[in-house]
């Protein structure tokens, strides 16, 4: 994505400065009581808010500058006040980390790197002390290149083998990949073992996709979905969940056609089998789908009443910062899962994007455009999933090529990742700013520009991006406690989007150039994103909530 977004409004026009969010309504400040929760009645996850840990960067707690275990069940209360009901993990697994933990080579321990299984528990039960949900990561597409299946299937074990998707290759000896498909990270989707067979790989080298077609990879992730729902966690995210199936025939992809494993209609009947696994354990088990589609019809199927409980709405998180590129995924993405009795999700950034400050035109204006955009997501229907970082304002790092260490990078020459999954600045003035213990910088460099955007420093600072996500989650909370999921557009000067949920809340947002009048339903000023300097006036790159009349 550009460094600079475009949208309604003129990118080179200045937003808001930071801070002065003392036109917030006060309110009660937060608690670890279970009245949090979801109302009664509607399972929590339908409408909560979920903060996306990326385990090497949240917090290091043993001073090797990559995070841990330890280091989440140490930082905890901070995403208590912060005001989430969950937390995704991402993988910590057994891996050689040749894909940063989306190579595993033991799905039932922790890597060394980040503790041990008593660290993992540990967290998990600090987690659900202070009423915190704990979602991990799991991986079906693909094993690491070093777990114990792919190496039988590399000695010569036929039925090893048959648990991945090995072919001969084609023309003279073999030496031709079996298809033209190329690898999302860049370069053939196929490498060849020493034998002279090739194996399928749609990510690195290091990770061999798995055959679905063989009952056996069936029957071992039904397993592993049972070790870590018996150890107490709360759900799972389902990494590249439109894979698993590839075509039997592997024929060649066409000029314009998408991957051909890409949402084959067999991966339903994979997450139906881990539905009726959730349904067995008591807590509201859930997963939630990493499902990349083509429209918000085809991303509803995911989340049917006999599937999985969610799926990623990165038609959201796609979006330009435009009013009626937002007004289209609304109104699309709540018909697709009305049809289905389904809730959305809703989501700006993960550790696979560029953060949306930056995309939304960065400093100043990417960073007023952002705090208007959580603020629309959060008075939507359904659920909401925040990434590490966002709550500080923090913008994609322009990290240097020796510093890379994201496959993405050296195997397609792309920019890679690494930008957005920096380790978290926490407090003092100079790296790794309380990342860890100890003064060198962490796994990757941080910049020295973040002195001002710590937690340290912004929980000081009422007026802080920080303070503003507090504020957020907390009246959301009060303001949309059990109201239904019914969403009213309304009319609105071009540029603007605004709706109304029943007799709790409207939300306007000016994407445009100019100053927008607020509609006629807008009442009292619930809380704005940012100064609202004339009253039935809405500034551009601003969002508010109001109190219906």
């Amino acid at each position: 994505m550009s460094r600079r977004a475009t949208g309604d409004k003129d990118p080179g026009l200045t937003g808001p400065a930071r801070g002065a969010w003392d036109w917030i309504v006060p309110i009660p400040s937060r608690t670890s009581s279970p009245a949090r929760r979801t109302p009664l009645g509607s399972p929590w996850w339908r409408h909560s808010v979920c903060y996306q840990i990326y385990v090497r960067s949240f917090a290091d707690a043993n001073g090797d500058g990559i995070g841990d275990m330890a280091g989440i069940e140490q930082r905890l209360p901070y995403l208590a006040e912060l005001g989430v009901d969950s937390v995704w993990i991402t993988p910590f697994y057994t891996s050689p980390q040749h894909d940063h933990g989306y190579d595993v080579a033991d799905y039932r321990d922790v890597d060394p790197l980040f503790g041990t299984l008593a660290d993992f528990d540990a967290m998990l039960g600090r987690a659900h002390e202070l009423d915190i949900r704990v979602i991990v990561d799991l991986v079906p597409n693909h094993t690491s290149s070093e777990h114990p299946w792919f190496q039988d299937a590399l000695a010569g074990s036929p039925e090893a083998r048959e648990r991945y998707v090995f072919r001969d290759g084609r023309g003279r000896d073999g030496a031709t990949p079996p298809n033209n498909w190329r690898s999302i990270f860049g370069g053939p989707a196929w490498t060849r073992a020493e034998d002279g067979q090739w194996y399928l790989h749609m990510f690195d080298g290091t990770q061999p996709d798995l055959n679905w077609w063989n009952p056996e990879v069936g029957d071992e992730f039904e397993s592993i979905l049972r070790f870590w729902l018996d150890r107490g966690v709360d759900g799972f995210r389902i990494d590249v969940a439109h894979g698993l199936y590839t075509p039997g025939d592997l024929a060649d992809k066409r000029r314009g056609e998408k991957m051909p494993m890409w949402d084959q209609p067999e991966v339903h009947e994979v997450y139906r089998r881990w539905h009726k696994v959730l349904e067995e354990y008591d807590g509201e088990r859930m997963a939630v789908a990493e499902a990349w589609t083509d429209s918000p019809e085809a991303m509803a199927r995911y989340i049917r009443s006999d599937e999985l409980q969610q799926a990623f709405n990165f038609h959201w998180l796609g979006a330009r910062w435009s009013a009626a590129a937002f007004r289209d995924v609304v109104t699309e993405t709540l018909a697709a899962v009305g049809l289905v009795d389904a809730t959305a999700t809703w989501v700006l950034s993960n550790h696979d994007v560029v953060r949306h400050v930056t995309r939304y035109g960065g400093g100043p204006v990417g960073l007023a455009r952002g705090r208007a955009a959580v603020l629309t997501m959060l008075g939507l229907p359904g659920s909401s999933y925040i990434y590490q970082g966002e709550e500080l304002g923090l913008e994609e790092v322009e990290v240097e090529p020796e510093h890379r260490q994201d496959p993405a990078f050296f195997r397609g020459g792309q920019v890679g990742r690494d930008g957005c999954r920096v380790p978290m600045p926490w407090s003092g003035s100079a790296p790794p700013f309380g990342f860890g213990p100890g003064d060198g910088q962490p796994w990757l460099p941080q910049p020295r520009a973040w002195e001002d955007l710590t937690v340290e420093a912004q929980e000081q600072d009422a007026d802080s991006t920080l303070s503003f996500y507090r504020a957020v989650l907390a009246t959301r909370r009060e303001v949309t406690a059990g109201i239904g999921d019914e969403v009213t557009i309304l009319r609105t000067a071009p540029g603007t989007l605004a709706f109304r949920r029943g007799e709790a809340l409207v939300c306007m947002v000016n994407c445009g150039s100019r100053n927008a009048k607020l509609p006629s339903e807008a009442g009292e000023l619930i809380l704005s994103s940012g100064p609202l300097a004339t009253p039935g006036i809405l500034p551009p790159d601003t969002a508010a909530w109001f109190r219906p009349v």
